[in-house]
Parts: C-alpha cells; structure tokens; sequence
C-alpha cells in the first residue's frame, strides 16, 4: 500500500483495485496498537453537500426508502430460486457478503471517548450508542457475536473468529471490504474523523438490517437474533432503539461543532459504498441461483493446485491441467468441457463417476473437495439436463459458459430481474471507474511525530487518542521504566496479591483486603484530620489523575477486547467511570463540582492550559502518565493492567474513602465522590469484584493459550501491575526506571 498516495490518487483506480487495498485495511485496522494507513473521505463529498438543501433528516429518509427497496430485491431473488438448493445457496452468498460489515457492527466507535473527552455531552451519546452495540455488561453479547452465531449456524463460520481471518475466506469478495475496512482506520484516528464517523454510522442506523440480511431473516427467521443484527434497532424492549441513540450521538456533535460539514458527509459517503456493496453482492446472489456459476466459481478457487496433478488425464484433447491453468481466470472452457465428458451424467451426480469414483473415499480424489463442495457439484450436475433444454430453445445454440437461460433459476440482464421490486443503480455500478467515493488510502497529512520533552507535555498529548510512532515509543518505554520501578524492593513490598493464583480465584484474598481497610480505619479514627487548605492542595493535586478517571482502560474500548470474557468487566468498569452515559453521574464532572466548592476552577482538562496549569507539582503528572501510557498498550500489557485495575479499584474502599469523607464533610465540601466510589467499588458486585473476575478469567485460559507452566511468570506480571499504583520512589526505584526506559529506548522498535 503507497504511503503516500493522496486523496486524489485513487482518481484512475478500479474500484476492485481499492478494494483490495481496503481488504488489507480492515486487518491493519484491527490491532488497536497498530498504525493502519491514513484514509479520508474524498472532499467532494463536503463539496457537493454545502450547496445542497438536504438536511440529515432527508438523507435519513432516503437511506430507510432505499434499504426497504434493496431488501425487497433479495426478497424476489428468493421467490425465483428453483429448489432448496438454490435457495441454501442464495443464504450462502448472502450472509458471506454481509459478513465483513456485519461482523464488526458498531466497532467504528471504538475509539470516540478518550481520557481527555471524557466529560463531553458527546463523548456520553456515543459511548451510550457504543455499549448497547455491545451489550455491555456481558460477554460475547456484541452485534458481531451475534452474526458469527448465525454464520456458525449456516455452517460458514470457518473464518469469523478472529474477524480479521475473514480476508482470507476466498468466498468473500473484496467489495465487502470497501466499507468496513476504511471505517474502522478511521476510527484509530477519531480526532480526524469524528464527524463523518458519526454521520456514517447514523446511516447505517437508518439503514438497519443490511439489504442482503432481509431475504436470510425471512427463509430462517429463527436462525439468528434478528434485533441484534439490526443496528438500528433496540436490543431489548426497555431501551432506546439504536437509531434514536445515533441521533442524539449527530445531535450533540452538531452542537459541539455546527459548522462541520463531517456529519452529513460521513452519512452520504457511506450510504454511496453501502449502495456500490449492495449492487455488486445483488450480482453474486442473483447469479449464485444458477447451479453452473457456483461451479465455475469452485473451479476457479481450485485451480492453481489442481492444475499440478491432471497432466494425464485428457477432456477434448487437453490435458486437465492446462484447463485448470486457464481456469484460474476464465473457468467456464472447463466447466463445459466437464459437462460434456464422461466424468459427469447429466442430471444424476449419483451416477457421475465424478462423485460416484474419483472423489468417494476409494478414489484418487478422496477429501479434496468438503462436503459444502460436494454439495455444489451434485447441484450442478443435476441442473444440467435443464440448462441444455434452455439451451436448445436458445436458438439452437449452446449457452453462454457459465449461465443459466432459464428464467426461473438464473438472473436475466446482467443480473437483474425483468420485472424488479429493486434493481441496481447505475450509478453506483460497483464496475464503473472510481472517481473518489471509496476511502482515499492515505488522506490528511499526520500530525508532528515528536517526543514529548516533559511530562506536562505528555500528559496533554496523550489525552488524545492520536497516536505516532515517536509517541508511541515515549509511552511504551514510560511503562517499562514505571514497571521496572514498580519490582525494586519486592521482597519488602506488602499487601500484594499472593504469591501464587489460586484457580478457586481471588476473591477471597479481596475479601481479606476489604476487611484489613476496615481495620486500619477504625484504628486510625483518632487520627488529625488535614487543615483545610492540606486538604484542598491534596484535591487540587488528585486533579490530573481524578480527571481522566478509567484512563488505564481506555484500550478496554477496543471491539475486540470490550466483549471479551476478560475484556467485558473492563469495559464496564470503564462506562462506570464515565457516568453509563449520565453526565450527573460523571466522575470527572463531579470532582470538578469539588474543586468549584472549594474555590478552585480549572481549564479544560484535554486543552494544554490544563498540563500547564502553576498550580499543579510536577509530581501530580507521574501516575497520571502512567496511566495515560499503559491503556494504549493493552495487548503489550494485559495481565499488569489487569493487576493495576485490581490495585486502583480496591484501593480506596473500606478505609481511605470513609476517611476522605470525613475531612471533606469537616469543612462544608460535598462528599458526593468519595461515597460513589465506595459504593461501586465495593467488593462484592462492584469494580473491586468486576477487576478480581477479570484477572480469574486471564488466568484460567493462560495454559491452553500461552502453554501449561507459564502461570507463574504471568501471575508475577499481575502482581507487578498491581504494585504499580503505588510504586516505590526512592533513589535505587528511579534509577532501575530510567535503565529501563533507556533500554527500550535502544532497543525497542514500533512495527
């Protein structure tokens, strides 16, 4: 992929030459420590609509009118097929079509919250969109989850688990990729791309279930969570349905920034290569109804390694190798030549020694082809006396190779109905030269890729979700140097997590916690309280850190790991943080009511006034760095946040926080912080529990993933996390950080 190719690059592509390039993406897209290639939308879309009177509702409107129409096409396609199995075979084509889209539903959200938004009526309207995508709270509840059931279903779910295995599922053409893959790039890149991401995926709302899904819900209605398959919908009866939450998303970012032309853009630009989708998968399944093209297409895939084992065997007075190497680009010479030869019996694939010999399991054959294979060519062999009766009435002349002249089992017109509930655009004809409408590979220029030179630069940099690679290696080598610290004196270091995991789980040790927190409390009842303005420094100081509260688990919003079985309690804990989408209920926002009571009034905690602000030490950013660092990294260090989330989630509950309310209540200062956090920490169905869970869960699956007897170098990382909230800070734990640091530093390389 060109790294510089421009927005006006793909001017004299193909469009199957970019989707290629967009296949590629949405695996480069996947990694939330990657560097996917830049994309943009092209600007003739903001062009176009500054001059057009179309509001977001009427495109809206057009969207559902267009889907409902699109739907009723696949709907007819059903009507016409012939037998069961051209109907099983139109599914087929149309659950793998929708697959690459469907499979990552919602994920193009991912990344909109960030430690520095965290406060934002946006930031809340999104993550409120975003978590009922998941089903937040519960594992493997996601609208991705729920198409990989009905793909298991269908039996086609080869490639779906991970997601990024689909691109090499040769079934799925590289069209289905064309949306999918530059929607999730940008959403590595939410600073450049919020608008036109939230424009498209309110488009996609309005659309709801994709065109190609209404013919497959019909023929098996129970085969799938149908609502879950509907991003437009609600995901149970008591919510809001996902349309509604996407317009309140559009509302608060037209709010935030009236002016953008983004929003509208995003929907028109998505709704442009939904449609070009649509047109090109309509061809595949309309064509799909003919037995020959599913064989054509079985040849075409088998053809590279078929044609190294048929040198001997003769069909019209060709080798079968040299069809078979014709075949990988033009298949349909051999299937006719098939047709006509002694291997097949027209009309009886019983009969044809084809199945009957050279493939049964005392054949030279035997498993080359699966049994989904098999199933194509008795299809074909029992349509063939058929086609050679339209074939005669055609005439007298035989058919095109590769189709079907009967009306009622094949598509007419270049794949399209004679008489249509919906036929193609013309203009969105997926094979017709692409001016720009798919993403240009390699959009906007980056930003400056510098190293931050202090921590207050840090801070404010990495309260974005930008990324660079210089970043990027100030922020891995950070964490480095943090851990090494976080090791000196272990023998020393007190109240850890045991030495080794117990598989009865943790539990029982945060109990053990729970209960030394109550005692130290009472026994330091007697204890002076802080002066008032001790206490007012202290709160002043816990800003940066208490402003970007959940920041350690930002990387916990990724797709990917936001439904996992371990991933899950994180992400919950982390939408805890920020309110479930309740600005009353957010915790940066109520600390910022502390610090107004006491005098104190902050810039904006994502602006650099904030990182820059005298009235913060320089020590106030270390921790909060910290954080910032390792929860864009949580791949590289799962089980140390995991340990780290255990030390931060218990660390206040049961002692520090009924202390803090004492001394805030002493003086007249809401105690509104510190009793929420007590209370949904605690340590039986709160964040406390949620972060013992998670760590329970990594730890069991550790032998079948990583390999029996790496259990105790995992579980010393944990520990290491854990002690990471409160490292030691004498001379010798400095200076073991900055080996480290160096060490990455010199070592270290971003790929």
């Amino acid at each position: 992929m060109q790294r510089q190719q421009s927005a006006a690059g793909t001017a004299g592509l193909r469009p199957r030459a970019v989707a290629e390039e967009c296949r590629t993406l949405y695996v480069q897209a996947a990694d939330p420590e990657g560097f996917p290639p830049r994309v943009a939308i092209p600007d003739e879309y903001s062009r176009a609509l500054t001059a057009s009177a179309q509001t977001l509702e009427d495109w809206e409107r057009r969207a559902g009118a267009w889907s409902a129409r699109a739907g009723g096409g696949y709907r007819a396609l059903a009507a016409r097929a012939a037998d069961q199995e051209a109907r099983d075979a139109l599914v087929r084509r149309a659950a793998l079509g929708a697959a690459p889209l469907a499979l990552v539903s919602g994920a193009w959200l991912q990344w909109l919250s960030s430690p520095g938004n965290g406060d934002s009526e946006l930031t809340m309207r999104t993550l409120a969109l975003y978590a009922q995508d998941l089903g937040a709270g519960h594992p493997g509840a996601d609208r991705g989850s729920a198409y990989r059931a009905l793909l298991h279903h269908l039996r086609l779910a080869e490639h779906a688990a991970p997601v990024t295995r689909l691109t090499q599922d040769p079934q799925v053409s590289d069209l289905a990729f064309a949306l999918p893959g530059p929607l999730l790039a940008m959403s590595r890149r939410p600073d450049e791309h919020r608008a036109e991401l939230v424009g498209a995926d309110l488009c996609l709302r309005a659309v709801g279930l994709l065109p190609p899904l209404a013919v497959v819900r019909e023929l098996l209605p129970a085969a799938a969570d149908w609502t879950a398959l509907d991003p437009g919908a609600a995901r149970r009866e008591d919510t809001p349905t996902g349309l509604t939450l996407g317009r309140a998303a559009a509302a608060a970012l037209a709010a935030e920034s009236p002016d953008s032309p983004g929003l509208i853009a995003g929907f028109r630009w998505a709704l442009d290569l939904l449609q070009r989708w649509n047109n090109g998968l309509y061809e595949e399944v309309s064509a799909a109804l003919d037995p020959a093209h599913d064989m054509a297409e079985l040849l075409r895939l088998r053809a590279r390694e078929a044609a190294l084992y048929h040198q001997e065997f003769k069909v019209e007075g060709r080798t079968l190798g040299d069809w078979f190497t014709e075949a990988r680009t033009a298949p349909h010479g051999l299937l006719q030549a098939l047709a006509a030869s002694r291997l097949v019996r027209p009309g009886s694939p019983e009969r044809s020694p084809l199945l009957r010999g050279l493939i049964s399991e005392n054949g030279p054959m035997f498993r080359i082809f699966s049994p989904a294979d098999e199933a194509v060519i008795r299809r074909w062999i029992r349509s063939l006396p058929a086609a050679a009766a339209a074939a005669a009435d055609h005439n007298g002349q035989d058919p095109a190779p590769g189709t079907a002249m009967d009306p009622g089992t094949a598509a007419d017109h270049n794949g399209q109905d004679p008489n249509p509930v919906w036929a193609p655009d013309p203009a969105t004809d997926p094979a017709r030269p692409l001016p720009a409408q798919m993403a240009a590979v390699r959009g906007p220029a980056a930003r400056r890729d510098r190293t931050p030179g202090t921590l207050r630069e840090a801070y404010h940099l990495l309260l974005s979700r930008g990324d660079t690679p210089a970043l990027r290696r100030y922020a891995t080598g950070y964490v480095h140097g943090w851990l090494a610290r976080s090791r000196v004196g272990w023998d020393t270091a007190g109240h850890l997590p045991p030495p080794h995991w117990d598989p009865r789980g943790l539990r029982p040790w945060l109990q053990e916690q729970h209960d030394r927190h109550g005692r130290e409390f009472e026994q330091g009842a007697d204890a002076p309280l802080p002066t008032k303005e001790a206490l007012v420094d202290a709160t002043v100081q816990l800003a940066p850190l208490t402003l970007i509260d959940g920041s350690w688990l930002q990387g916990f919003t990724d797709y990917g790991h936001a439904s996992s079985d371990v991933g899950h309690l994180l992400f919950s804990t982390y939408w805890d943080e920020l309110g479930n989408g309740d600005l009353g209920l957010n915790h940066p926002l109520i600390y910022r009511e502390v610090l107004r009571e006491m005098g104190v009034e902050l810039p904006p905690t994502a602006s650099r006034e904030f990182a820059q602000w005298p009235g913060f030490s320089e020590e106030s950013f270390e921790l909060p760095v910290y954080w910032l660092c390792i929860g864009r990294l949580p791949r590289t260090f799962l089980p140390e946040v995991l340990g780290l989330n255990v030390a931060m989630e218990l660390s206040g509950v049961g002692g520090g926080y009924r202390r803090a309310r004492i001394g805030l209540e002493k003086y007249g200062f809401s105690t509104r912080f510190v009793d929420i956090h007590n209370t949904i920490d605690n340590v039986a169905t709160g964040h406390s529990a949620w972060a013992a869970d998670a760590v329970d869960a990594y730890m069991a699956t550790v032998p079948s993933v990583l390999g029996p007897g790496c259990e105790p170098g995992v579980w010393e990382r944990v520990r290491t996390g854990y002690r990471s909230l409160n490292p030691p800070g004498g001379r010798r734990a400095r200076r073991a950080a900055r080996r480290a640091t160096r060490a990455y530093e010199t070592k270290g390389e971003i790929h």
